[in-house]
C-alpha cells in the first residue's frame, strides 16, 4: 500500500494549529514512536494502560517535527518538549484529531463506503455486501476481521484498524480501482474514533447482545459506543439499515429519525420495509420469500442457518441504501457463498455426519448458531465450545449454558486462553454445562466430536472460526478448526496412511 512517503503537508493544510504559531511541513503520520521518521507528526494518545505521552521523548529523538496530544500528554513530556524544536498541538480529542488528519493526509476514498455494527454478523454482512457488488460487476472489497478481501486484498491486525492504517488502506483501495467498500465497525473502533473521517453512504445495525464488557464495563457504554456510527459518523444525507427484530432495533431507528436520516428496516417484523416473509430449509441451504416495496421475491440461499437470511437481507438493504438497484441486488442472492469461518462446512464423514465451523464466541451467537443448524439436521447436534482468556469472564458459564440448551452433546475445550489458566476458564464454562465432557486439548476435542457423529448428525465447532492460530500465553500456535476437522474425519474414516 502507498504510504505517501514523498508527500509533505503543512500543519495548517492538515487543519491543525500549533502553539506559538509553528507551521512545519509534515512528511508522515505516526502513532507508534518506533515508526517515527524525520518530519513526522506523532500522535500521543491516551491509552487504557499507558498514556502515549510517555513515548513523546522517543518520537522526538526519531525526528518528529510535531506532536499532537492532550494536556496530560504534554505534561508527561513537558521537559522534552521544552527542549525540542518540534511543534506542539494540544487538543481535548486527540483520537478524533488523528482520524480527521489521517483522512486529509491520505486523500480520497472509494466513492461508496458502507459500515455495519452489531455484536454478531458484521463479517458476514460486509462480506455478503461485497459479493453482491462483485456479482453486479462493481469493483468491491470488504474490510474487517478477515482483512481486506475482494478485488484487492491486504491483511489487517484489527477488525477496525487504527486511523492511519484504515485511511491508508481506503486510499490504496481507490488507487487500485476499488469503487465500493463494506466495512465492519467494531465497538472498540467506534469508541476510539478510528472510523472518524470516513465518508459513509450507509450504515447498518445487526443486533446487540453481551460481549466486550471487559472493555466497556456496562451494557449502556457498549451500546452507546456502537451508536456512534449513527449519531456521529453517518451523515444526515446517508441511510441507515436496521434489523428491527432485535430488541434494540427500535431504539436505533429512533436515534436515526431524530437526525432526519432515511431508515430501511429489515426483519421478520411485518412492519419491516425489507420483510423476510418465509423460509424453507434443506440439507444444504434454504429458500427465502421476502417483500420489498409492494413486491414479493424468492431466492435460493446456499447457506446453512436461518440467521444467514437476516445477514443477507441486511447486506442487500445496505447495497440498496447506497445506490444499487433493488432487483439487480436480489438477482445476485443465489450466488452468495459462505463467509470463511462463519457456518462454514468443514468436512463430511463417510456415514453422512457433517462438521461446521463458526466464529460464535458469545452466548447469544452460540445459541443462534445451534438453533439455526437444527432445521438442517435429522440426527443429533454436537457442539464444541470454549471461551477466550483475558476477556469478559461473565459470559463463560453463559457460553456453556447456551451450548447445553441447544445441543444434544457438548464438549468443553480451550479457545484462546492467552495469559489465563486454561483449566480455570474451562471450569467456568462447565458451570453452565455440567453434563458436558471436558477435553482441554482442542485437537483432541475436535477428534472426539467428529467420532461422535452418526448418519444425519452434525457437529458445530464454535469460537475461533477463520482464525489460524491459538493464543496460549505469549505464543500463537498454528491451529485451524477447519483443517483439524478435515484431519479428524480423514483419520477416523481411514483416509490417512
Amino acid at each position: 500500500m502507498t504510504d505517501n512517503t514523498t508527500q509533505q503537508m503543512s500543519l495548517l493544510a492538515l487543519g491543525l494549529t500549533a502553539q506559538a504559531g509553528r507551521n512545519p511541513d509534515i512528511t508522515g503520520l505516526s502513532v507508534d514512536s518506533r515508526e517515527v521518521k524525520d518530519g513526522h507528526l506523532f500522535f500521543a494518545l491516551p491509552g487504557a494502560q499507558v498514556h502515549g505521552g510517555a513515548f513523546i521523548q522517543y518520537a522526538l529523538r526519531m525526528g518528529a517535527a510535531a506532536v499532537l496530544t492532550d494536556a496530560q500528554g504534554a505534561e508527561i513530556a513537558a521537559e522534552e518538549l521544552a527542549a525540542s524544536d518540534a511543534a506542539l498541538i494540544l487538543t481535548e480529542d486527540p483520537r478524533g484529531a488523528l482520524a480527521q488528519t489521517a483522512s486529509l493526509w491520505f486523500g480520497a476514498h472509494p466513492d461508496t463506503v458502507i459500515a455495519v455494527t452489531g455484536t454478531n454478523g458484521k463479517t458476514s454482512v460486509s462480506t455478503f455486501a461485497r459479493q453482491i457488488w462483485v456479482e453486479m460487476e462493481q469493483a468491491a472489497v470488504n474490510l474487517g476481521t478477515t482483512g481486506v478481501e475482494g478485488v484487492w486484498t491486504h491483511p489487517l491486525k484489527h477488525t477496525t484498524p487504527e486511523p492511519i492504517t484504515l485511511h491508508r488502506a481506503l486510499a490504496a483501495a481507490r488507487a487500485e480501482g476499488v469503487s465500493h467498500v463494506a466495512m465492519e465497525a467494531s465497538s472498540h473502533g467506534l469508541d476510539q474514533r478510528r472510523l472518524d473521517g470516513v465518508m459513509l453512504s450507509a450504515a447498518g445495525f445487526s443486533n446487540f447482545t453481551q460481549d466486550h464488557l471487559d472493555y466497556h464495563k456496562t451494557f449502556e457504554a457498549y451500546f452507546d459506543a456502537k451508536m456512534g456510527l449513527f449519531t456521529r459518523l453517518l451523515p444526515e444525507d446517508g441511510a441507515a439499515v436496521i434489523n428491527i427484530d432485535d430488541p434494540k432495533g427500535a431504539e436505533v431507528v429512533a436515534l436515526c429519525e431524530e437526525r432526519g436520516i432515511e431508515v430501511i428496516t429489515v426483519g421478520r417484523h411485518p412492519d419491516a420495509r425489507l420483510h423476510l416473509h418465509a423460509q424453507r430449509f434443506d440439507a444444504t441451504g434454504q429458500q427465502i420469500l421476502f417483500d420489498w416495496q409492494r413486491g414479493r421475491f424468492s431466492a435460493r440461499l446456499n447457506l446453512i442457518g436461518g440467521f444467514q437470511a437476516d445477514n443477507v437481507l441486511l447486506a442487500a438493504g445496505l447495497c440498496i441504501a447506497s445506490g444499487s438497484d433493488a432487483e439487480e441486488v436480489f438477482d445476485t442472492l443465489p450466488y452468495l457463498t459462505t463467509v470463511r469461518g462463519r457456518m462454514q462446512h468443514a468436512a463430511t464423514r463417510k456415514n453422512g455426519g457433517s462438521v461446521f465451523v463458526d466464529y460464535a464466541h458469545t452466548p447469544d451467537a452460540v445459541a443462534t448458531a445451534l438453533q439455526a443448524m437444527r432445521p438442517h439436521v435429522m440426527g443429533k447436534l454436537v457442539a464444541i465450545v470454549g471461551a477466550g482468556g483475558d476477556r469478559d469472564a461473565g459470559k463463560r458459564p453463559l457460553m456453556g449454558a447456551a451450548a447445553a440448551e441447544h445441543a444434544d452433546v457438548v464438549f468443553v475445550t480451550d479457545d484462546n486462553p492467552r495469559s489465563e489458566d486454561p483449566a480455570t476458564i474451562r471450569a467456568a464454562v462447565m458451570e453452565g454445562a455440567p453434563e458436558a465432557t471436558e477435553v482441554g486439548d482442542r485437537a483432541e476435542s475436535i477428534l472426539r466430536g467428529v467420532d461422535a457423529l452418526g448418519p444425519g448428525d452434525a457437529l458445530l465447532i464454535a469460537g475461533k472460526g477463520h482464525e489460524t492460530g491459538q493464543t496460549i500465553g505469549d505464543d500463537v500456535l498454528p491451529f485451524d478448526d477447519v483443517e483439524q476437522a478435515s484431519v479428524a474425519v480423514s483419520a477416523l474414516d481411514g483416509d490417512l496412511i
